[in-house]
């Protein structure tokens, strides 16, 4: 288990510019969660500002090390997400259907087509089997 350090201990906000700061693990989850966890309960903050922060040492998006952040945001205030219009799941669906249609063979297939080919596998390989068969 990791350390905990005391400097991100901050209930107050009094050194972390007035936000609550707790370390990792240690705020409260029946009120307080990130952006993440409020979608996972299919919950948006809801225009809420941040309520706290966790802090904690860890690798930074750099690669490097240093104090890592995650906002919080409070259980009680957060509302409901907006469902998608009819409008929108379709668009969604026929984008979806776009990334699984080969640009060869014009086949939809039940993956989604590799960018870094262009062309479903059966197609891309079909060069090789060829030659092997030959």
């Amino acid at each position: 288990m990791s350390r905990i350090r005391a400097e991100y201990m901050d209930p107050a906000g009094v050194r972390h510019g007035g936000l609550p700061t707790a370390h990792w693990g240690g705020a409260d989850p029946t009120v307080y969660a990130t952006r993440r966890q409020l979608a996972k309960d299919r919950l948006q903050p809801n225009r809420q500002p941040i309520a706290a922060q966790i802090l904690w040492w860890g690798i930074t998006g750099y690669g490097g090390y240093g104090t890592r952040v995650a906002y919080l945001y409070r259980r009680d205030l957060a509302a409901p997400k907006r469902p998608a219009t009819p409008a929108q799941l379709a668009a969604l669906e026929k984008a979806n259907r776009a990334r699984r249609t080969c640009s060869t063979c014009e086949q939809v297939k039940p993956y989604v087509i590799p960018r870094s080919l262009g062309e479903c596998i059966d197609c891309h390989d079909a060069p090789w089997i060829e030659q092997e068969a030959a």
